[in-house]
């Protein structure tokens, strides 16, 4: 056993159905850009990584997230999938900004390209998604991760299906 101290770390949410319910009578982008202004309480997934949503246009969005050592993998960099479930949510919620209200999307596929390491010395991320295509029943969006610099960290492309909600 380690002589580290043991650190902890809070994590709050509300429930996620009451927001859900919520944006059910919204667009995408209305409902995006009410998570962004707060208005409707951001999902767990959201609050437990510690995602910020920073931009929110029809068919692009920015989330920042400053990582830290919950983040981290046995090598004290950050884990590829904590950079995955950004990727995952930025280029989901891109589609979301170009759905009409009562439509909806899930993941059907996400491809992410690692360029090199996210540690505590990188401080703030940005991940930028953006629609490629949506259409009837697939979109297709890219992402990217990069630091204030500029500097890439990994890129991603993602498949979702979309539906409509029920009720």
């Amino acid at each position: 056993m380690s002589d580290s101290v043991l650190r902890e770390k809070t994590v709050r949410w509300a429930d996620p159905t009451a927001g859900t319910r919520a944006l059910r009578d919204l667009s995408g982008l209305e409902a995006m850009r009410a998570l962004q202004s707060g208005d409707v309480s951001a999902p767990p997934i959201v609050s437990l990584f510690g995602f910020e949503p920073e931009i929110v246009e029809p068919g692009k969005v920015i989330f920042s997230s400053v990582p830290d050592e919950t983040h981290f993998n046995l090598l004290g960099m950050v884990h590829g999938g904590t950079m995955a479930t950004l990727l995952d949510t930025v280029m989901g919620c891109a589609v979301h900004t170009q759905l009409a209200a009562g439509r909806g999307y899930t993941t059907l596929n996400i491809s992410v390209n690692y360029i090199r390491p996210i540690t505590l010395k990188t401080e703030k991320v940005f991940a930028e998604g953006i629609t490629v295509h949506v259409g009837r029943t697939t979109a297709i969006a890219t992402g990217r991760v990069v630091d204030a610099a500029g500097k890439l960290f990994a890129t991603g492309e993602t498949t979702c299906l979309l539906f409509d909600m029920a009720d």
